[in-house]
C-alpha cells in the first residue's frame, strides 16, 4: 500500500514563503508523474504544478509560474513545492497526487495515489 503524506503548510503573510513536502512510503514514485493540486473553500480544484519522477519535465499553472518551484529528492522519495511571494489567493488545501497518466487532472480518479492535504493560509 502506498501512502502520500503532505507537510509544510501553515499560516504566512502576503509575500512570504513556504515549502510543501510530499513523501511517499510503500514504493518509490518510479515512473509516476506527481502533481500538486489545490482547493479553496467554495472553489473548484485547481492544478498547480507537476513533475515527472524520472526527470526532465515540470509544468506549472499560469497562476503560480515564476513563484512556485516543484522538485524531487530521489533519495528521500519526496516531492517538494517551494512557494515564494505567496498571495492571499494562494490560500487553499494543497494536495499531492501521483499517477502514471497525464498531467493536471482535476478528478481524483485521474490518480493512483493522493495525500490527505495540507492547509496553506496567506494573510493580507
Amino acid at each position: 500500500q502506498v501512502q502520500l503524506v503532505e507537510s509544510g503548510g501553515g499560516l504566512v503573510q502576503d509575500g512570504g514563503s513556504l515549502r510543501l513536502s510530499c513523501a511517499a512510503s510503500g514504493r518509490t514514485f518510479s515512473s509516476y508523474i506527481v502533481n500538486w493540486l489545490r482547493q479553496a473553500p467554495g472553489k473548484e480544484r485547481e492544478f498547480v504544478a507537476a513533475i515527472r519522477w524520472s526527470g526532465g519535465y515540470t509544468l506549472y499553472s499560469d497562476s503560480v509560474k515564476g513563484r512556485f518551484t516543484i522538485s524531487r529528492d530521489i533519495a528521500k522519495n519526496t516531492v517538494y513545492l517551494q512557494m515564494n511571494n505567496l498571495k492571499p489567493e494562494d490560500t487553499a488545501v494543497y494536495y499531492c497526487a501521483a499517477g502514471l497518466g497525464g498531467v493536471g487532472g482535476l478528478s481524483w480518479a485521474d490518480y493512483d495515489y493522493r495525500g490527505q492535504g495540507t492547509q496553506v493560509t496567506v494573510s493580507s
